[in-house]
């Protein structure tokens, strides 16, 4: 297992999850003629401290820490241009991680991990670039405790890491790592549908690895998520989803297995006035824990995804109510995820947190987080209190 991997990439994607922020507006800085430039950006720091108690590694320690939440701080910018009967868009996103680690002491920096562009029409819209996946995706992006904190651990690494906490990720859902894609969305169709199905750029998951290797995916990754969205009344909505994923590594070197990953994400939010209640969960095999199959395996997990010649078996959910007056949001969130290998791994969050608007910039974050990792009959339970300031523009 490499922790150092695991905590860079989990910094790398989280960027893009800024268009699943209800309150973020991005501040328009040219419209003119058809063309469109706009800048989106959030800023957030929070005060933590963990307590672990590790019966992985037999070491219970306390660890205060000044960092990033789930989200990262980024900055976006976001152009369109309209070319007779279609518009042409695009986004460019930057990630910035403020926080550097004991061993990484000037690791912090900016990097790209959204780089598409768009074509739009009344038959719908193209996306070619990177951007997230597909699989899960609303499952993150609706999480009601996306601005918060959640789950971290010495196991992972991400006690003492450079990168962002995990929130539900691998706790409740896998994170959609952003790939490189083509991915073509329908317009609205029968009262609140959209239908989303992409090419991804697979990644070899068997363990015929490195230069040489006689591994291949002869196909991309097949991903899809049909959505549905309705209100009625006043201040009642609906959205559900159901998403897919699958993908084949296949190799003819002796020992290796090949690996077919495939998996079913799904979920429902309902809000009434002030309540809101999101259930969410997937399940399949050849998945892993955290990132999706390929990343998973390129970070040292790749016993999380098949074992003894076949794939392995895995499921999560994650059930959420809040409760949003004025410029208050209480939330309370229980996730788990299962990995049956032969020592199952088992991952729970439970969390509880309190956001306050200061006004349409600024918010406040008060959470309180338990994340327990169990490998077979050892776990490590660790409790955080969080304490967050975020800008969102």
């Amino acid at each position: 297992m490499n922790k150092k991997l695991i905590i860079r990439h989990m910094v790398s994607g989280a960027t893009a999850l800024a268009f699943s922020i209800p309150a973020m507006a991005a501040v328009e800085v040219y419209n003119q003629e058809d063309t469109t430039v706009s800048i989106d950006a959030s800023f957030n720091t929070f005060f933590v401290q963990s307590d672990t108690d590790n019966d992985l590694t037999g070491v219970d320690r306390t660890q205060s820490r000044i960092k990033m939440g789930l989200l990262p701080n980024w900055v976006g910018f976001n152009f369109s241009k309209q070319v007779g009967d279609l518009k042409v868009g695009g986004r460019s996103s930057f990630w910035v991680t403020i926080n550097d680690s004991d061993t990484a002491v000037t690791s912090t920096g900016i990097d790209v991990r959204q780089f598409y562009a768009t074509i739009d029409s009344d038959w719908g819209q193209v996306l070619f670039g990177k951007d997230f996946t597909l699989f899960s995706r609303s499952n993150i992006f609706l999480d009601e405790m996306l601005q918060g904190y959640g789950a971290v651990n010495d196991t992972l690494g991400l006690i003492d890491g450079q990168g962002v906490s995990f929130g539900h990720i691998g706790s409740g859902y896998h994170y959609p790592f952003p790939h490189a894609q083509i991915t073509y969305r329908t317009p609205d169709f029968g009262g609140g549908f959209k239908l989303a199905l992409g090419l991804i750029d697979p990644g070899n998951t068997t363990t015929d690895t490195g230069a040489g290797r006689s591994s291949e995916e002869s196909l991309p990754r097949f991903e899809g998520e049909l959505t549905y969205n309705t209100s009625f009344g006043e201040g009642n909505s609906v959205t559900a989803w159901l998403g897919f994923l699958q993908q084949s590594s296949e190799s003819d070197a002796a020992g290796v297995d090949d690996v077919d990953s495939q998996g079913l994400s799904y979920g429902a939010k309902f809000k009434t006035g002030g309540f809101a209640i999101n259930l969410s969960g997937f399940s399949g095999e050849g998945l892993g824990l955290l990132l999706g199959p390929a990343v998973d395996s390129a970070l040292g997990l790749q016993n999380l995804i098949s074992e003894n010649g076949k794939e392995v078996d895995s499921d999560g959910y994650v059930a959420q109510a809040s409760y949003t007056m004025g410029a208050e949001r209480f939330v309370i969130s229980y996730g788990e995820t299962t990995v049956e290998t032969s020592t199952e791994w088992n991952n729970s969050t439970s969390q509880v947190a309190w956001f306050h608007d200061i006004n349409s910039v600024l918010r406040t974050v008060v959470e309180y987080n338990v994340n327990t990792l169990e490998i077979g009959s050892a776990e490590e339970e660790t409790s955080t209190i969080a304490l967050g300031l975020i800008a969102n523009f």
